[in-house]
């Protein structure tokens, strides 16, 4: 794959969400090496500072993307730091194992928090500042937008609604110049995907090998890089999984077919192994945030 030109994402002012670690440190760190002016926002202040240090002593903000209000406080802080916005990144986002029937509906009402209303606080707060000519949202999210496999339902369904959330946007804001991209990710190999598959349950089913090859790290990174420097409305990591969304109907007929001797002991496994997230949430309910 070509280079970048250096200009490209010089002097672009980019604010990236769940930039603490894995794929939003990474692509902070990537876009400051690029030239761009980086902001952070994440919920773990130690590796923040750290990433924010590595970038030029970037600014940055300890906020959950599920407080509306946090969010809306932190980016503006954030653009008044940076002079403006140019690019959002909605990347923030937590996974964790859920059958649908038995299982904890905490565990929903969270994913949904992070993964669907976390994203809309992050867009409608930065979406005032990215309305011109050169504006750019991404959002970040999966294959599982098109194709839903077991234990999964939860992180799905807000795939497809962070997805949805997207593809609005790009409409509502088509006419000031702005465009808006969907990420979708395959499994990366990033700790999302060690703890999501590290469960009895999932171990029971093995779905590896089906729609869950893991791919690099920089897979992603590069593919996320270089679609926010070319404003792109479809950015796939691995490759593939542009196939994947442009044959969701059979894929999903494909998963729906498979065999399943072992289902009914996995969902029983399920129903009473503790769910873990992916990234640890905080209680937004206690008095300290």
């Amino acid at each position: 794959m070509a280079a970048l030109r250096d200009d490209r994402l010089a002097g672009r002012r980019i604010l990236v969400t769940g930039a603490a670690r894995s794929i939003g440190a990474t692509l902070t760190k990537r876009l400051h090496q690029r030239g761009a002016r980086v902001a952070l926002l994440g919920l773990e202040p130690e590796l923040l500072e750290q990433v924010a240090t590595s970038c030029g002593n970037a600014p940055w903000r300890h906020c959950d993307v599920r407080d509306e209000h946090a969010v809306s406080a932190a980016v503006d802080e954030l653009v008044a730091e940076l002079g403006g916005l140019d690019v959002v990144v909605a990347n923030a986002g937590v996974g964790a194992q859920l059958p649908m029937l038995g299982g904890d509906p905490e565990v929903m009402r969270q994913i949904v928090d992070v993964n669907l209303m976390g994203t809309y606080y992050t867009l409608r707060a930065a979406g005032e500042y990215i309305g011109h000519s050169a504006g750019y949202a991404l959002i970040v999210t999966s294959g599982a937008a098109a194709v839903q496999l077991p234990l999964l339902g939860a992180y799905s369904a807000t795939s497809a609604a962070a997805e949805a959330l997207g593809n609005t946007l790009r409409v509502e804001m088509r006419h000031l110049g702005t465009k808006v991209g969907v990420g979708y990710l395959g499994e990366i190999d990033t700790e999302m995907i060690s703890i999501g598959f590290d469960s009895a349950a999932a171990d029971k089913i093995k779905w590896s090998g089906m729609f869950t090859a893991v791919s690099p790290l920089e897979t992603a990174v590069s593919a996320i890089e270089r679609g926010i420097a070319l404003r792109r409305r479809r950015i796939y990591a691995p490759g593939w999984v542009g196939g994947l969304l442009a044959l969701r109907m059979p894929a999903q007929r494909i998963v729906d077919l498979r065999p399943q001797p072992r289902m009914a002991a996995a969902m029983a496994i399920a129903r009473t192994e503790q769910a873990r997230f992916t990234t640890h949430l905080p209680d937004l309910t206690g008095p300290a945030r």
